[in-house]
């Protein structure tokens, strides 16, 4: 075989020479092995992994947003189910690092839905909540029907921690006053705690005050005995946060239900003439429920579909409001 000389070799054209264009190699990997949960874990914080997958619930709420933010604190991959329009999720894109927010739409009453979010999870929070009812969905769909589901999926996919919002003062039989056999919300709520109980013994239950007022600046604000009678103890949303991250990472709040409540009790109507005070309005919008307001709120009670958006006026709610807050002694208070 001839040998070529340098000379003649630079002559060659390209076409003339061999090339290695590059190569691949077939791995094959146990499929079993590829799960988040066996991704490699960072030293902690936003930008590493923690190793924790958490569902939210309700996670486009008031609450849902901040617990939110504190899971991407820590490094923890975040799923956030969500249904109607996928923009009210798009603020919390920051509170997470890159890759470790993952939104999916569902629907609460499709199994399958719940099943998706719920199997590669570590810990779920339950927020869902409702404070009245319309044609979809009444208060024992959220808050009995759907807790229980969650419960139950969250058992049969492994996770470790439940974390179940109820409310205080969640009783099968409340007291009563504007509307006959008490509040149908409170109701729902011990239902629901009932439910969770029985489909997930270890969930942890918080029945947490009242997180922030709802107040409506052109509208008069009903109040029974115009809120001079009723004791509230406001809770901070950073508090009921750090109550929710101090939970997850306790082994031995399981199986346990917790109330939290706020430092200080305060009259209701003193609550309210603060905020109107800071946000300079009037002082007099408070009154008391007389018969326009419980006319009002019995008819939009009856037909919901007229009340477009947030209700101002159920009766359901005024009944709810109107309660003091009752600590139970068995329970653990936060």
């Amino acid at each position: 075989m001839a040998t070529l000389t340098v000379r003649q070799v630079i002559g060659l054209g390209r076409k003339d020479l061999p090339r290695c264009i590059g190569y691949y190699t077939v791995q094959k990997r146990d499929k079993s092995d590829v799960t988040i949960q066996n991704y490699k874990r960072g030293t902690g914080g936003r930008s590493s992994f923690s190793g924790e997958v958490v569902t939210v619930f309700g996670s486009t709420g008031f609450l849902g947003r901040f617990i939110v933010n504190r899971l991407g604190k820590t490094g923890s991959q975040i799923i956030l189910p969500w249904r109607g329009d996928d923009a009210r999720c798009w603020g919390m894109k920051p509170s997470a690092d890159l890759g470790q927010l993952i939104m999916h739409e569902i629907d609460v009453r499709n199994d399958d839905d719940i099943r998706k979010v719920l199997k590669y999870s570590t810990a779920v929070v339950n927020l869902i909540g409702r404070e009245f009812e319309t044609r979809n969905f009444n208060y024992d769909d959220v808050h009995n029907v759907t807790a229980r589901k969650i419960a139950k999926y969250s058992k049969e996919a492994g996770v470790k921690k439940l974390l179940h919002f109820s409310s205080l003062n969640a009783s099968p039989n409340p007291p009563e006053c504007l509307k006959k056999g008490g509040s149908d919300f409170l109701k729902s709520k011990y239902a629901g705690e009932v439910a969770v109980r029985e489909e997930f013994p270890e969930a942890i239950i918080f029945r947490p005050a009242d997180i922030f007022v709802r107040r409506y600046v052109n509208f008069k604000t009903p109040l029974w005995q115009k809120g001079q009678k009723t004791i509230k103890k406001p809770v901070y949303v950073t508090d009921v946060t750090d109550g929710v991250m101090s939970a997850l990472n306790d082994p031995d709040a399981a199986g346990k239900t917790f109330e939290l409540v706020g430092p200080g009790s305060y009259y209701l109507c003193d609550i309210l003439d603060f905020i109107y005070k800071c946000a300079r309005y009037p002082t007099g919008n408070i009154c008391g429920i007389g018969p326009y307001f419980k006319a009002r709120a019995q008819f939009f009670d009856k037909v919901q579909f007229l009340s477009h958006g947030y209700p101002r006026f159920v009766l359901d709610r005024l009944e709810k409001v109107r309660l003091l807050y009752l600590l139970c002694i068995h329970l653990y208070t936060w």
